[in-house]
């Protein structure tokens, strides 16, 4: 009898180490995937502003080259300075 209870205490041991192990990596590969999730997130942003960024410098640029052919004068310095020319 006691030649089966520790073949049974070994599997049981084993099965212990199994489960503890699977356990832990189950926890660790949660965190990874928590750490890509925010990450991916993360670069998702920064890739959103940048692509902002760029479109309004092109509807900037769009805005002041139509200003340019109107002949709208943006800057009030050089506003002032057209007026002494012209007197």
């Amino acid at each position: 009898m006691r030649g089966d209870e520790s073949v049974v205490g070994k599997f049981e041991r084993n099965k212990d180490t199994v489960q503890e192990l699977t356990e832990s990596a189950a926890g660790h590969v949660g965190k990874i995937a928590v750490i890509i999730a925010g990450a991916v997130r993360d670069v998702t942003r920064e890739i959103g502003d940048w692509i902002s960024d760029g479109i309004e410098m092109r509807e900037a640029a769009r805005k002041a080259r139509d200003d340019a052919s109107l002949g709208t004068v943006i800057d009030g310095e050089f506003e002032h300075r057209r007026d002494i020319e012209n007197r």
